[in-house]
């Protein structure tokens, strides 16, 4: 009888495996764009995927959630923890890079997360001008500072429609959300979390934060209490979400909506440290975790993200 040690011999596999060298072989095996694996930190690994088509984040999702393995938006600044765990960094590339109108000589453009904001401005969308014209949508929406906008006024983004997919692999378009919208909730994942997020916005937490000038936790939960006047727009809770609630594929971005923001106070008024130390960060602190649990309970994606 050949022995198992022959066997393997011959096939040129492996007796055994650790749970990363597996999912490193099963990412390799099912993506079709570009995988590179970095060298061990500390006995962490660690690894990049350039997705070629959507399908190839989907798959990568499915296994990072298998494996245990954090999936995280590569292009901006992220916690250091993740240093402490297996992470798959995804870097939105060139493949996922379109940015086209909607309508011939319309103001609404579909744009993917790897188109950069440089792009965007080349294209007659003057409110990115001042922005970073290397980093990517995905980076650039998932980036707190750069996307901190005054309470209730989360409509200044001009982000029209989004789609994101969630940790437990449903892909959920969010978008207007009032009383003359019609339109019934897409999909059972999303007929659960929508109720749920406007309970959370009703919570006397949610109501103290909302009184602030600048909302003081990580995600925009005030895009369900828009200023008078202004329309609840579910996609406007990706604003500034750290890449921590789930991967970004594509938006809608409304170029008369759109309005710059200059300032970064995020960067001066917020950090780990300073939340929790008085009565409103602990409330915005307790509404993040509610937030972050409805988006992701089993931690696919980073926690919390991003601070400075």
């Amino acid at each position: 009888m050949e022995s198992r040690s022959r066997r393997a011999f011959l096939t040129g596999r492996r007796l055994s495996q650790n749970p990363w060298e597996a999912f490193c072989q099963r990412v390799r095996r099912v993506v079709a764009g570009t995988f590179f694996e970095f060298e061990m930190h500390e006995g962490v690994g660690s690894a990049r995927l350039i997705p070629r088509q959507g399908s190839d984040v989907h798959q990568a999702r499915a296994l990072c959630a298998e494996y245990g393995v954090v999936m995280a938006l590569d292009g901006m600044q992220h916690a250091a923890r993740l240093n402490d765990q297996p992470v798959l960094w995804v870097e939105p590339g060139r493949d996922m890079a379109g940015c086209q109108r909607l309508e011939p000589g319309g103001s609404k453009w579909f744009v993917q997360p790897g188109c950069l904001l440089g792009e965007l401005e080349a294209a007659g969308l003057r409110q990115f001008a001042d922005l970073p014209c290397h980093i990517t949508v995905a980076a650039w929406l998932a980036d707190r500072t750069l996307c901190d906008w005054d309470a209730g006024e989360t409509y200044k983004s001009g982000i029209e429609h989004a789609c994101v997919l969630l940790a437990d692999g449903s892909s959920v378009n969010l978008g207007p959300f009032g009383e003359r919208n019609q339109k019934p909730l897409d999909g059972l994942r999303l007929q659960q979390l929508v109720p749920v997020l406007f309970q959370t916005a009703a919570h006397p937490d949610a109501l103290a934060c909302r009184q602030a000038a600048r909302w003081p936790g990580r995600y925009r939960l005030d895009a369900l209490l828009p200023a008078a006047g202004q329309t609840t727009n579910l996609s406007h809770l990706l604003l500034g979400h750290g890449s921590d609630l789930g991967w970004v594929e594509w938006i809608v971005l409304d170029q008369e909506q759109a309005q710059p923001q200059v300032e970064a106070p995020y960067a001066e008024r917020y950090s780990s440290r300073k939340n929790g130390q008085d009565e409103l960060g602990t409330r915005a602190a307790d509404l993040d975790a509610r937030v972050k649990t409805l988006f992701d309970p089993a931690e696919v994606f980073p926690y919390p993200g991003q601070d400075v």
